[in-house]
């Protein structure tokens, strides 16, 4: 069903018109390279959309791979690399999925709001999947919509947006039991985010793979 969502979404919506696709990469994302607190690697992009973050991070040395579940965006988001005479590798492939596509590993993998799309029964299994991908001492950075955020009216956890999507919002206690049986966290906290319209409240967490 997400599949055919974002395949609808990525093709009858102008870039301009989705919500998620930012040209300029996100500070928090900027502030982690341009204080090298994570430094040039192999890097995959998970829900990478059409590609922009992972074009901006190439484009700073970056061995980046993005993959998302729409073919439509992937094919997007090579063509804005070529323009960008920028190298990346793009990969239609289901992060809940077998990843059967990816042969490589990675030093640094982020989700940058995607993890409000997969829904608590499925979180497991995606993040087996980042551990998988994941070289032992490798960086992941996740940031997904808080409870604490007043979008789309602004209480439940599973909220309706106008695309006709469901999102699900989560607690910082939710993160934690996620993420600490996988990583070593490093850094967990409830950040402003600014949005294409608005500022919206997400959780930042930033671990470790031992």
């Amino acid at each position: 069903m997400i599949k055919d969502q974002m395949e609808n979404i990525y093709t009858n919506l102008a870039p301009d018109e989705i919500p998620w696709n930012l040209e300029t990469p996100p500070e928090l994302l900027r502030d982690l390279v341009e204080s090298k607190k994570v430094s040039p690697c192999k890097t995959v992009d998970l829900g990478c959309g059409t590609g922009s973050y992972a074009i901006f991070l190439a484009g700073r040395g970056f061995d980046v791979t993005g993959i998302d579940i729409s073919p439509t965006a992937i094919g997007m988001a090579k063509r804005s690399a070529a323009q960008k005479n920028v190298g990346c590798r793009f990969i239609a492939a289901d992060v809940l999925g077998e990843m059967t596509e990816v042969r490589d590993r990675f030093d640094f993998a982020y989700d940058w709001q995607l993890l409000h799309h997969i829904f608590p029964e499925d979180r497991e299994i995606y993040v087996s999947n980042v551990v998988w991908l994941l070289h032992a001492g490798g960086d992941y950075l996740s940031v997904c919509f808080s409870e604490e955020s007043p979008q789309f009216g602004g209480i439940g956890k599973y909220r309706k947006t106008p695309l006709d999507t469901v999102l699900y919002f989560s607690s910082e206690k939710e993160m934690i039991s996620l993420f600490e049986p996988h990583f070593k966290i490093q850094e967990l906290k409830t950040v402003e985010v600014k949005g294409k319209v608005d500022t919206h409240k997400a959780i930042y967490a930033y671990m470790k793979k031992p």
